[in-house]
C-alpha cells in the first residue's frame, strides 16, 4: 500500500527544505493557505458525515493556530455583531477569551529591553499572573517604587515581525479577492488597510499614552469630572511597554456588580455615552472599541474608559459629515442620511431613491414603540449601499459599531432606554452640535 508513497514523501521533504530557506512572508503565506484550505476540507468532511456546517469553527481553529494577527482579525469579527455572518461571529467569540498567556520571564525581558533597567529598579513588584492576556499584549498588576498601584501592558514577544508578514499575505489575498464579481463593493483592500492602520496604532504604546492624555484633557476641558481614562506614566513607557494608573471597578455589562456600587446604573451609562459623543462631535476624536472590557464603573463613582489602542479621528469635512450622519439617524431624516452616505463616498447618485430605500428598511428599526435588534442596522445599510453601488462608509460603520455596543449595555442595564430615540441623548447631541459649531476644536 506504500509503493506509491515515495514520490509524495520526497515532495513533502523538498517543500519543507525550500520553506526553511524562504523568507518569513513566503512561509507565512504557505502556512496560511494550508491552514485555511485545511479548514475548508475538514468542514466538507464534517458535512458529508452529517455534522452540519462546521466551517466557522474549523476556520476559528485555523486562525488560532496562525497566531496573533489572525486572532485579532477573529476578535474583530466576533465583536462586530451584524457586520459578519452570525455563525462566524458566534464561533470566533471564543477568541475573545482564549488567548494564551506568555511567561512572566518574557514580560521581564521585554521591560528590560525597552526601559533599559532591571524590573526591580522600576517596580516594587509585578504580579506573575496577568490581569488580561490579549492578542497584542498582556497586562499585569504592579506597584511602583513610590507605592503607586499601576498596570503594566507588555507587547507579545516577536509580534512586530509576525504582523508585518501576515499583513503582506492579507494584502495579497485582498488583491485577489477584489477581482471576484462585485467584491469591489466589499472593498477588501480598504478593509485590510484599515486593519493594518489599527494594528500600527496598537503596536506603538506611545500613541496609546498620547490618546489617554488627550481623552483626559477633553474631559477636564468640558467638566466631565465623573469620566476618566487611566493616566499613563510616560517615564516608564515605550513602544512595547505602557505603565498606567490602575482602575478599580466593574465592567459596564455586569449589572449585579454595578448595582453593588451605585443606585443609578442608567445614569452611569448615560454619562459614559455623553462623554463619548462629546469627544466625537466636538473634537472628532473618540474611543473606537467600547466593548464591555473597555468600559467600567469605578468604585470611586466615576466611569472609566480603558484601552485606547484603537481610536477614531475625524477632521474637517469628515467630522462634519459624521455629525450630520448621527443627527440624521437620530431625527429619522432619511434624505439627510442619504446625502451623507453619498458625500462620504464621493458618489453622484440621486439621493431621493436612496432615501426612500433607507426609510423603508430602517424606519422599523428606529420606531421607539418596537423591540428591535439594532445589530441588524449595519448589514441592512450595507445591502442598501450595494443595491445603489456605493459602499457603506467605513467612518459610519465605526460609529454605528460603538452605538450598538451602547445599545447592548442599555438592554442589560436599562431596558426602557432607547439610545436612538431617548430625549436626554438627543438633547445632549444637540448641545454637542451647537458647541461644535460655535467653538470647533481641531
Amino acid at each position: 500500500m506504500f509503493q506509491h508513497s515515495g514520490p509524495i514523501v520526497v515532495g513533502v521533504i523538498t517543500l519543507l527544505v525550500m520553506l526553511s530557506f524562504a523568507s518569513r512572508r513566503v512561509r507565512r503565506f504557505v502556512f496560511t493557505v494550508i491552514l485555511v484550505a485545511r479548514a475548508r476540507v475538514l468542514s466538507w468532511i464534517d458535512r458529508v458525515r452529517g455534522r452540519g456546517n462546521t466551517h466557522p469553527t474549523r476556520l476559528r481553529e485555523s486562525f488560532e493556530r496562525l497566531g496573533p494577527t489572525y486572532v485579532k482579525l477573529a476578535q474583530l469579527v466576533a465583536s462586530s455583531e451584524g457586520m459578519f455572518p452570525e455563525a462566524y461571529s458566534d464561533a470566533f467569540r471564543l477568541c475573545l477569551d482564549r488567548v494564551p498567556e506568555f511567561s512572566i520571564e518574557e514580560v521581564r525581558h521585554t521591560i528590560r529591553e525597552e526601559l533599559h533597567r532591571e524590573p526591580e529598579e522600576i517596580f516594587e513588584s509585578v504580579d506573575d499572573k496577568p490581569i488580561a492576556s490579549a492578542s497584542i499584549a498582556q497586562v499585569h498588576g504592579a506597584t511602583l517604587k513610590d507605592g503607586s498601584r499601576v498596570v503594566v501592558k507588555v507587547q507579545r514577544p516577536g509580534i512586530q515581525a509576525i504582523v508585518a508578514a501576515d499583513l503582506a499575505v492579507l494584502r495579497l489575498l485582498a488583491g485577489w479577492f477584489e477581482k471576484l464579481p462585485r467584491a469591489d463593493m466589499a472593498n477588501p483592500k480598504a478593509i485590510v488597510e484599515d486593519f493594518a492602520m489599527n494594528l500600527a496604532e496598537e503596536l506603538d504604546f506611545r500613541r496609546e499614552a498620547q490618546n489617554l492624555d488627550q481623552f483626559n484633557a477633553i474631559m477636564v476641558q468640558h467638566g466631565f469630572d465623573g469620566v476618566a481614562a487611566p493616566k499613563p506614566n510616560h517615564e516608564w513607557s515605550s513602544v512595547r511597554v505602557l505603565v498606567m494608573e490602575r482602575f478599580d471597578g466593574v465592567r459596564i455589562d455586569d449589572k449585579a456588580g454595578l448595582e453593588s456600587i451605585t443606585d443609578d446604573v442608567e445614569s452611569k451609562l448615560l454619562l459614559g455615552m455623553r462623554a463619548w459623543f462629546r469627544c466625537l462631535l466636538v473634537h472628532g476624536f473618540f474611543h473606537g472599541d467600547v466593548h464591555a472590557g473597555n468600559l467600567m464603573a469605578l468604585r470611586d463613582g466615576r466611569i472609566g474608559f480603558l484601552d485606547f489602542g484603537i481610536v477614531g479621528r475625524f477632521e474637517g469635512e469628515r467630522k462634519k459629515l459624521s455629525s450630520d450622519f448621527l443627527m440624521a439617524l437620530a431625527a429619522r431624516d432619511f434624505e439627510g442620511l442619504a446625502r451623507c452616505m453619498i458625500a462620504m463616498t464621493g458618489g453622484n447618485l440621486d439621493a431621493t431613491q436612496l432615501a426612500a430605500d433607507l426609510e423603508k428598511t430602517l424606519e422599523p428599526l428606529l420606531d421607539p414603540t418596537r423591540a428591535t435588534k439594532y445589530a441588524d442596522m449595519i448589514p441592512l445599510m450595507t445591502r442598501i449601499g450595494m443595491r445603489h453601488e456605493i459602499p457603506l462608509p467605513r467612518d459610519f460603520i465605526l460609529i454605528l459599531k460603538q452605538m450598538l455596543y451602547f445599545d447592548r449595555y442599555a438592554k442589560i442595564l436599562a431596558p426602557n432606554l432607547n439610545i436612538f430615540t431617548d430625549e436626554r441623548i438627543l438633547s445632549s447631541l444637540m448641545e454637542d452640535m451647537v458647541l461644535a459649531m460655535s467653538a470647533p476644536v481641531e
